[in-house]
Formats: C-alpha cells, structure tokens, sequence
C-alpha cells in the first residue's frame, strides 16, 4: 500500500480548519446591521438565529455560505489530488472544515452547531448521501418545524448510509460528524423530551438547535 502524503494531508486540514472558521453568521449580520449572533436571540452563529434577528434574506445568505465552506475545500481536494492521498484529503477537508465552524478561530472559537457546513462537506465526499441527508432534513422540519429534530435525524441517516455505501475513510468522516452534531444538540434533545423545544420561526426562544 502506498504510503499516505502527511504534509499534503496536514496542509489540508489547517486551510480547511481556516476556512470553515469564517463565520458566515457574523459576517453576515455586521454587514446587515443586525446584532451579532453569538450575543442574541439564542446565541448561536447559524442559520436559524439569523432568520430570527434579520429575517429570510440574512438566513439564506448565513445557509448557503455555511453550507459551501464545508463543500468548497472537498471539491478543492477532490480536483488536485489523486491516489490514495484523494479520498483521504476529502475527508480530511470536509471534517476539518466543519470544526473550523464549530471552533471558529477567527472568533473567539465560538461557532455553531454546524449542520449547514457537515451538509456541505457530506454533499461533496458523497453526493448522494448529501442529497439524501438534505431532504430528510427538509422533510423532517417542514412536517415537525423543529430545526433540531430534522438535523439529529439527518446525522443519523448520513452516518447509517455512509457506513454501508462509503470508503471507510469518508464513512468515519461522515459518521464523526455526526457523532459530533448529536452530542452538540444535547440541549435540544432534552427540550424536544420535554416537549419545550421552539419550532422554526419563533421568536421568543432564547435557545435553540439553529441552522
């Protein structure tokens, strides 16, 4: 077997890192004028919280930026490297990516709880199951409007299909990640037990499962 590239590996990772640390949320609400994220309506730099604080038009912009700095460094890897450094450098950039979302340096290592960003890397390690991972969570919140509900639910169809259907590289990525945001929503899976969790669009929670 052909010795993996660390260096290449460990370039991979430290950008990736970079770039999911730029916090789409932050950005997007001082350039808007809306309070920063982090210190309002339930604290957390995501999508969701910003359809709160700025309405529609702030929280797609938040989404699709979280969403392809965890998309962006895949497909980068994807496209310049091979052998067995390829699918290694994928998944390194995908998980790293979104760390960098959950452990932003740029802010304070502050961020979200990064559903938006393992969404993007998912789509681009495999597509299928990021396409697959996305409706369930559309489904999931349009029947429910419970955003923590749809991404607990999301995560563990992501991790049970990459677990049969990927290389076991992108499969232990994947199912990191999920491991991960299960663990972030822990406060959410109490509330949703409780029967207290806020549905999508309300705007007097003080806490919530955001993006």
């Amino acid at each position: 077997m052909t010795a993996l590239d660390w260096p290449f590996l460990l370039i991979v990772a430290a950008a990736s890192y970079l770039v999911g640390s730029i916090s789409t949320a932050v950005i997007t609400a001082r350039l808007l004028g809306l309070p920063d994220p982090r210190a309002a309506g339930s604290g957390n730099p995501g999508a969701t919280n910003v359809l709160r604080l700025g309405g529609k038009k702030a929280a797609i912009v938040t989404l699709v930026g979280d969403l392809l700095k965890g998309l962006l460094p895949v497909l980068v890897v994807a496209a310049v490297a091979s052998g067995p450094e390829r699918l290694a450098g994928m998944a390194a950039a995908g998980l790293f990516a979104f760390l960098g979302h959950l452990y932003p340096v740029f802010f304070g290592f502050k961020g979200g709880k990064g559903v938006a960003t393992a969404a993007g890397a998912i789509l681009g390690m495999a597509p299928v199951i990021g396409v697959v991972a996305i409706v369930g969570w559309i489904s999931t919140a349009f029947a429910t409007r419970y955003s923590s509900l749809a991404a607990l639910f999301a995560s563990v169809v992501a991790a049970a299909l990459a677990t049969f259907l990927s290389p076991p590289v992108i499969a232990m990525a994947i199912s990191l990640m999920a491991l991960i945001l299960i663990i972030r929503h822990h406060a959410n899976i109490r509330r949703l037990m409780r029967g207290e969790e806020p549905r999508i669009g309300e705007k007097n929670e003080e806490t919530t499962a955001d993006e």
